[in-house]
C-alpha cells in the first residue's frame, strides 16, 4: 500500500460535485464506480483497483467473476472515462483539481491546473464532436511512400499468418454453417519517430480490442507487437489480422489500419485518418481514431462480414446450415433494408437454431424486433400490435437479464418503446446502447433519429454524420437526419437526395421531407412526385397527417413547418386533422 493522497477533503468536495453531476448521477453504477476508485485511492490501496475487485465490489458480480470473459469493467471505464471528458469539457471546464482516469487504468489521477484551463500544461482536449476523425473526410491520398510503407508492413504481417493461417478457411465449406470471424489486432507501428512530436500510438491496439469487442459478431483478441508468435499457441487461429502504422506526412499525421486475410495472406481493407498534430498527441486521441476505424470494421457491411454476406447476395445461402451468426448476418440484412422477405429468412434462422442457441441474449432480443416490427409466421394471423408489442417486451426483458451490458440488447428495446410511443423511454435505451458500444452506427442513427424528432438536432448531429459518413454503404433510413441538418442549413440540393433516400425506408416523413426541401428550391417535378405519396399512406388516412406525425414527432415546431408546407403544396386542410 502507498501513502495516502495531499489534498484529501478538496479530492472529496470535487468527487461529491462529479457525482452530483446529471449525467453522472443517473447512473447509479457509474457513480458507484467513480467513487470505490477515489476513495480506494485516497485510502492508499491502490493496489486493490483491479477489474476484479471493482466487478464484484461495484457491480456485484460473482466471487468467480473472470474479466476475461466478461467485460462489464473496461466498457463501464470507458463510459466513466468519457463523461469525465465531457464533464471537464463542459460544467467543470474551470477546475482547478481534476480527477481523470486514464486510457487503460483504473486507477484514478488527481490533476492541479491553478490556472483552470487544461491539466498539467497538457495539449487541450479536442472538441466532443471532433473526437472521433470521420473516414470520408480525413482520408488522404497515399503517396508512394506510404504505399511502400503498406507494402512492407503487408509482406511482415503475411510471414507471420502463414504459420497462423494455414489450412484455415474463413467461412465452413459448402454446405457447412459459416461461423463468425475473429480478428487479432497487433500493435500499430510508430514510424514518427525522429520527428518534432510524440503522437499517442501505444495503447491503440487495446482500445480497438476493447471497442471491437462490444460488437459480439465476431471475436477479437489482442495481438501483441506483431511477431510471428504473437497468438499463443493454445489460441485458436485467426480469420483476420489488423495492424498499422503512424507516421507524420504534409503536416498531419496519419494513422492507417491494414486488414490482412490469414488464409490468402492479402490485404481485404486499409483506411487512413489524418489527425492534426496537436490533437495527435492528447491521450483522447486513441480513443477517437479507434472508434473512427470500429465504425467501419463493426459494421455489418465492413470487412469482416464480406464473405457472410457475399451468400446472400448471390443466393447460396439456403445452400448452408445455419449458424448463430448467420442468422444474425441475416437480422442486420432486415435491419438493413427493412424488407418482408428478410425478415422471414431472419425468423425462420433463430427458429431453427437450437433452443440453447435461440435463448441467448442475442437471438432473444433480434426475434423480439422481428415479432414487434413484422410479426412471425409461427404467430396467429389475427395477433394485434398490442399483443406484439407485450411478447416483444417479455423476449426483451429474458435477454436483457441474460446480458445487460449488450449494446445490441439495449438498441432493440429502444426501438420497440419509441414503435409503442414511449418517447422518453426509448431515448434513454439508445443513450445506454450508445454508451455501451459507441461504434454501433445502427444505434447511432437510431438515437439520432429520435433527438432530432424531439428537437434536438444539434445534440443529434455527430451521431448521425458519424452513422452516415463513418460507416460503409449506409442504408436508406440512416439519412432521415440528414435531410433535417441540410434543410437547416439551407443546403437544399443535398437536403432533396437526403430525403429521396429517406423515402425509401420511411414512407411517412420520408416523402414529406422531400417536399419540404423541393418547396424551398422552387422544384415542382419533385413535390409532384411525392405529393401523391403522402396522401396513400395508410396511417395518414386512418388518422390524419399531423395527428399520426405527433406520434413519432415531439417538436411542435417541426410538426409546424410540415403543416406549412403540405398546405402550401396543396394537401386538403381535413386531411391534415382526420381521417381522410
Amino acid at each position: 500500500m502507498t501513502g495516502p493522497v495531499p489534498n484529501r477533503e478538496a479530492i472529496l468536495t470535487v468527487l461529491e460535485r462529479l457525482l452530483s453531476w446529471s449525467e453522472i448521477a443517473r447512473s447509479p453504477q457509474l457513480a458507484r464506480f467513480l467513487d470505490y476508485i477515489v476513495r480506494r485511492k485516497l485510502d492508499g490501496d491502490v493496489q486493490s483497483i483491479k477489474a476484479y475487485s471493482i466487478a464484484v465490489d461495484v457491480f456485484g458480480r460473482a466471487v468467480d467473476f473472470d474479466p476475461q470473459a466478461d467485460p462489464i469493467v473496461r466498457v463501464q471505464a470507458r463510459r466513466l472515462r468519457s463523461l469525465l471528458d465531457e464533464y471537464y469539457r463542459g460544467p467543470g471546464l474551470g477546475e482547478t483539481l481534476q480527477i481523470r482516469l486514464p486510457v487503460g487504468r483504473y486507477i484514478p489521477e488527481f490533476i492541479e491546473n491553478s490556472e483552470g484551463d487544461e491539466p498539467g500544461g497538457q495539449a487541450p482536449l479536442p472538441p466532443k464532436d471532433a473526437e472521433a476523425p470521420r473516414g470520408p473526410s480525413s482520408r488522404l491520398p497515399m503517396s508512394w511512400y506510404m504505399l511502400a510503407v503498406m507494402a512492407l508492413v503487408t509482406a511482415t504481417v503475411a510471414y507471420a499468418l502463414g504459420e497462423w493461417g494455414r489450412g484455415r478457411d474463413l467461412l465452413a465449406q459448402p454446405g457447412g454453417a459459416p461461423q463468425r470471424p475473429s480478428v487479432g489486432i497487433v500493435e500499430f507501428q510508430d514510424l514518427s519517430v525522429g520527428a518534432n512530436l510524440l503522437p499517442q500510438v501505444s495503447g491503440l491496439a487495446i482500445e480497438l480490442v476493447t471497442d471491437l469487442e462490444q460488437f459480439g459478431t465476431f471475436d477479437v483478441r489482442y495481438g501483441g507487437d506483431g511477431e510471428a508468435n504473437v497468438m499463443p499457441d493454445d489460441l485458436p487461429l485467426n480469420d483476420f489480422v489488423l495492424s498499422g502504422i503512424v507516421r507524420l506526412d504534409a503536416g498531419v499525421v496519419q494513422y492507417s489500419a491494414i486488414l490482412t486475410e490469414s488464409r490468402t495472406g492479402s490485404v481485404v481493407w486499409n483506411h487512413t485518418l489524418a489527425v492534426p498534430p496537436a490533437e495527435a498527441m492528447t491521450p483522447g486521441v486513441l480513443d477517437g481514431v479507434s472508434k473512427a476505424f470500429a465504425l467501419v470494421l463493426g459494421s455489418p457491411r465492413g470487412p469482416l462480414h464480406a464473405a457472410a454476406r457475399q451468400m446472400l447476395i448471390s443466393g447460396t445461402a439456403e445452400q448452408v446450415e445455419i449458424s448463430p451468426y448467420f442468422c444474425r448476418v441475416l437480422f442486420d440484412f432486415y435491419r438493413e433494408t427493412g424488407g418482408a422477405v428478410e425478415a422471414e429468412r431472419a425468423d425462420a434462422c433463430f427458429a431453427a437454431l437450437p433452443e440453447t442457441d435461440r435463448q441467448s441474449a442475442e437471438a432473444l432480443a433480434a426475434t423480439a424486433s422481428l415479432v414487434a416490427e413484422r410479426g412471425s409466421p409461427s404467430m396467429a394471423v389475427e395477433t394485434s400490435l398490442a399483443d406484439r408489442f407485450r411478447i416483444a417486451g417479455v423476449g426483451l426483458e429474458r435477454a436483457m437479464d441474460l446480458d445487460p451490458i449488450s449494446g445490441f440488447v439495449w438498441e432493440q428495446r429502444a426501438r420497440l418503446r419509441e414503435a409503442q410511443g414511449a418517447l422518453a423511454l426509448a431515448r434513454g435505451d439508445f443513450a445506454s446502447a450508445v454508451q455501451l458500444n459507441p461504434a454501433n452506427a445502427d444505434a447511432l442513427a437510431g438515437f439520432a433519429r429520435i433527438l432530432a424528432l424531439g428537437g434536438s438536432l444539434s445534440e443529434a448531429e455527430p451521431m448521425a454524420r458519424d452513422a452516415a459518413e463513418g460507416t460503409p454503404n449506409p442504408p436508406a433510413w440512416y439519412h432521415g437526419v440528414p435531410a433535417l441538418l441540410a434543410l437547416r442549413d439551407g443546403d437544399l440540393a443535398r437536403a432533396i437526395a437526403s430525403a429521396e433516400r429517406y423515402a425509401e425506408a420511411d414512407r411517412e416523413l420520408g416523402p414529406i421531407l422531400a417536399i419540404m426541401a423541393a418547396q424551398r428550391a422552387g422544384d415542382s417535378a419533385v413535390v409532384n412526385r411525392y405529393l401523391p405519396q403522402v396522401l396513400d399512406v395508410p396511417a395518414f388516412r386512418a388518422k390524419g397527417v399531423l395527428p399520426r406525425l405527433r406520434e413519432r414527432i415531439s417538436d411542435e415546431s417541426l410538426v409546424e413547418s410540415i403543416r406549412g408546407a403540405l398546405v402550401e403544396a396543396g394537401v386538403p386542410p381535413q386531411a391534415l386533422m382526420r381521417a381522410f
